[in-house]
């Protein structure tokens, strides 16, 4: 089992549409927690998110949301660890 670790970043667009900038894959925990909060000051909304699989089967479970900041798809910020 492999833990991917992804920081997601969005721009606010023309009539307060959200567009998705290109996910950035980091080494672990604590990168994604800084890098998400150093983009939040010049982001409309961040997300940073793990993931844990198999990439042999393709399997794997649902995302977790680490933090989010500022604007973030309500579908995406609602997948948090409890």
């Amino acid at each position: 089992m492999l833990t991917y670790f992804v920081v997601q970043s969005f721009q606010a667009g023309k009539k307060g549409n959200l567009f998705a900038d290109e996910p950035m894959a980091v080494s672990d925990l604590r990168h994604a927690e800084r890098l998400a909060e150093r983009l939040s000051s010049t982001k409309a909304g961040v997300l940073a998110f793990s993931r844990t699989g198999d990439p042999t089967t393709g399997e794997y479970q649902d995302a977790v949301v680490i933090v989010a900041y500022g604007q973030v798809p309500i579908e995406l910020a609602g997948r948090s660890a409890a």
